[in-house]
């Protein structure tokens, strides 16, 4: 259902991912117990951004490298966790979407590494994650228009040769992304920084005590 392209794994030995895989979801608006619980962790890790910018954590840092590697600018195009962290910095809070995007954001925001939820009725098969030909078709969330990602960067890809995600952690597409409808799900956390496979685990953990918590009725593996 996912994997790596042996040509990222060459250029990123060090890259860790952490799979869960949801079904039986009733995706919606955010519990009560559930903002709550996001808004504590918010709160917490504003704190500590007020001493340690989201540049000098060494997982943010570390997607920084990557990216520029593949030739994203790395202050132009941010990790989806370093987007997520600068907009809490600079505006204090982050609004709730739905269950499973403040789910996926709760732990991204806490661990400092990206979350992709990703819905798996928009996929076609599988994932890959490997490097773009430039003949996949992508579509921007409120974009009707697909685009081709640019030859090299890192993209999700399905069977069908839609992009899920362009340049690696940055954005997901609109057909991938859960909705209300939503009630299969496939998430993905992933980390390339020292100590990566520790990090990545204790995120996938949270991601899995949540939704069993916040999602009794749905199945997770």
């Amino acid at each position: 259902m996912f994997s790596y392209d042996k040509a990222v794994l060459d250029r990123y030995p060090g890259i860790r991912a952490g799979i869960a895989v949801a079904s039986g979801l009733t995706n919606g608006p955010t519990s009560p117990a559930l903002w709550e619980r996001y808004r504590t962790v918010q709160k917490e890790v504003a704190d500590r951004l007020a001493t340690t910018p989201p540049a000098e954590m060494p997982s943010i840092a570390a997607w920084r490298r990557a990216f520029a590697a593949f030739g994203a600018k790395p202050t132009q195009y941010r990790s989806a966790a370093e987007a997520l962290l600068r907009r809490l910095a600079k505006q204090g809070d982050i609004p709730s979407i739905n269950t499973l995007v403040d789910i996926g954001n709760l732990v991204s925001i806490r661990h400092a590494l990206p979350v992709a939820v990703v819905d798996l009725a928009g996929i076609d098969g599988g994932i890959t994650v490997r490097f773009a030909t430039g003949s996949e078709r992508f579509t921007d969330l409120g974009s009707a228009e697909p685009v081709a990602p640019e030859p090299g960067e890192v993209v999700f890809v399905d069977e069908a040769g839609v992009a899920c995600a362009r340049r690696w952690c940055w954005r997901q597409s609109a057909q991938s992304a859960t909705r209300e409808t939503t009630t299969d799900a496939l998430v993905v956390v992933e980390g390339l920084h020292d100590g990566a496979e520790r990090d990545v685990a204790a995120a996938r953990e949270e991601i899995v005590s949540l939704l069993g918590e916040f999602q009794p009725a749905a199945t997770i593996a």
